[in-house]
């Protein structure tokens, strides 16, 4: 006769409301959706974190984060990658990072840190006197050679260090 199993004593907890277990999450630990739609993910270095957040990115932001994961991959093979502050970071060891993604209602922003440096400039201002943004809306037309054309110039180029 086998006795019956003790509870660990920690009990499952329903997801917070509005919040969807994602693609890429545990049944334990669903990846909560911040405003906006962008994944609460665990800052960590390497692929594995990165992959959980274009994972847990909603709808058709998840295909832009795909896309541009592997057009970043293909085109800085040595590239080191990151979940910083809720969104995926991509850089160059040793010389910080080169660019930034974050999910939000009506766009994937995509933020070049030099991106005044760059060649075209990318169309987005920002607060910070360096940093340039591409804003990728639902049925924009991706322009892949210009994306990695950026992409190249800005991972030659000294990066942020935070």
């Amino acid at each position: 006769m086998t006795k019956p199993r003790k509870s660990d004593g920690k009990s499952k907890s329903p997801p917070e409301v509005g919040a969807e277990a994602q693609p890429g999450a545990s049944e334990d630990k669903p990846v909560r959706l911040l405003s906006g739609g962008n994944p609460q993910i665990a800052k960590a270095d390497g692929d594995a974190p990165v992959q959980a957040y274009i994972a847990a990115m909603p709808g058709w932001q998840r295909d832009i984060g795909s896309w541009l994961d592997s057009l970043i991959v293909r085109n800085v093979p040595n590239v080191r990658k990151a979940v910083k502050w809720n969104s995926p970071f991509y850089g160059i060891e040793g010389q910080g990072w080169f660019l930034g993604v974050h999910t939000f209602t009506h766009y994937v922003k995509v933020a070049f840190f030099l991106g005044t440096s760059l060649r075209p400039v990318p169309p987005g201002a920002s607060k910070g006197k360096d940093t340039r943004y591409i804003d990728i809306r639902e049925g924009d037309k991706l322009d892949e050679e210009q994306m990695a054309t950026w992409v190249k110039q800005a991972a030659a180029l000294p990066g942020w260090v935070p």
